[in-house]
């Protein structure tokens, strides 16, 4: 990767989701502008805050899409991404923005 780009795979979301008043979502149902997240698993040398490991929050809708080896990435610039989910290591579970 060159400059500030990264490659990132999603990772699949085949959970399903349940509304605030207890409705079960189905994961066939589409909704608007979902954010989704990805592993970085190519950085260019531009980027200074991700590296090739990091779990990352973005739009992938508007982003550039390319197939590799029959697997889909999606490749983004660095200020595309929203958050960088870290483990915390005092408490060791969980994931935290």
């Amino acid at each position: 990767m060159l400059h500030d780009r990264l490659l990132v795979k999603t990772v699949p979301d085949k959970s399903e989701r349940r509304s605030s008043a207890g409705l079960v979502i189905p994961d066939t149902v589409k909704l608007a502008t979902r954010l989704a997240w990805g592993e970085v698993v190519g950085a260019g040398t531009g980027a200074r805050h991700v590296k090739t490991g990091d779990r990352v929050l973005f739009d992938p809708e508007e982003q550039g899409e390319v197939e590799l080896n029959g697997e889909r990435y999606i490749i983004l610039r660095e200020r595309d991404v929203h958050a960088i989910a870290k483990e915390a290591p005092e408490r060791g579970t969980g994931l935290y923005l």
